[in-house]
């Protein structure tokens, strides 16, 4: 592979890791993609690629879809080395700020491969329908409505996604079954549908249904957490003994059932949030 070819890729690289980011919500996922696409340039005789730009950023888009794909064709993600920390604390109008917010990826979630690929390619990064159509085998006019159909869902406001009393009861509510063992009162207050994503380390972790949610999770109570406002929706931030963030939880509540719980368990991801100083700090408010 010639040097020219390597530094093109490098240049290329935080714009490919960006985009895949945004698509897939880990960290982790899009440092993946954004390996896979080098070995598959690697791989390719590079004389022959006109616009290694949009070649690059296309072989990203289709491996990202990909992984979008595969996630939801395995339900049932492993969920039993991820520990997501709940707590009690005061209520702070505090909005944590992140490349990716945990309300908008709620709202992600809820799109197809092929609404999310295109909104995130078109409307974050201006890829034309042309490219796009190309990534997912479809027109460039098919496109443009699956971005279309993902802005009306992104950017329409939900009486769902808010921090009312009553959404904050039935997180307080949940918390306290979790922090108690208690499995039926769990099923109680969650969605039969309810989607739990959580970014770790390793990869963004799936859990499907609410037998699944409240069997597979183990949450441990940490003293240390704070209830939050994330991005307008109800959460909670948790610390580690040293201070350091361990987590940063999110919940969707539709009719009085927590129907999505979106987490963030990812130290490099957490390390790039404004979050509020842990109880105990001197001289440091937010």
């Amino acid at each position: 592979m010639p040097d020219t070819v390597t530094e093109a890729f490098e240049a290329q690289r935080d714009r490919l890791r960006a985009v895949a980011h945004r698509v897939l919500g880990s960290h982790a996922d899009a440092e993946d993609v954004v390996q896979e696409a080098w070995l598959r340039l690697s791989r390719q005789d590079a004389s022959t690629i006109q616009n290694l730009d949009g070649w690059l950023t296309t072989v990203v888009g289709r491996i990202s879809l990909d992984v979008l794909r595969s996630r939801r064709s395995r339900p049932e993600a492993p969920y039993d080395e991820v520990v997501v920390a709940v707590g009690e604390g005061p209520e702070e109008d505090i909005t944590l700020a992140d490349s990716v917010g945990l309300a908008l990826l709620v709202v992600l979630e809820s799109l197809g491969p092929g609404e999310r690929l295109a909104f995130v390619l078109h409307d974050l990064f201006a890829v034309p329908f042309e490219e796009i159509g190309r990534i997912l085998g479809k027109s460039p006019a098919a496109s443009k409505m699956l971005a279309s159909r993902a802005r009306r869902k992104v950017r329409t406001p939900s009486p769902a996604l808010s921090a009312g009393p009553e959404q904050r009861e039935v997180v307080d509510a949940f918390l306290r079954a979790a922090r108690d063992g208690d499995f039926e009162g769990l099923l109680r207050v969650l969605d039969p549908d309810v989607k739990l994503t959580v970014d770790t380390p390793d990869g963004v972790v799936v859990v499907l249904g609410a037998t699944n949610v409240a069997a597979g999770a183990r949450f441990g109570a940490a003293n240390e957490g704070r209830e939050v406002l994330v991005d307008g929706l109800p959460g909670v931030v948790a610390w580690r003994p040293d201070g350091s963030p361990l987590s940063v939880v999110a919940f969707t509540v539709v009719n009085g059932r927590i129907a999505g719980i979106a987490a963030v368990a990812d130290p490099a991801r957490l390390a790039s949030m404004d979050l509020p100083e842990p109880p105990g700090t001197v001289g440091t408010s937010r």
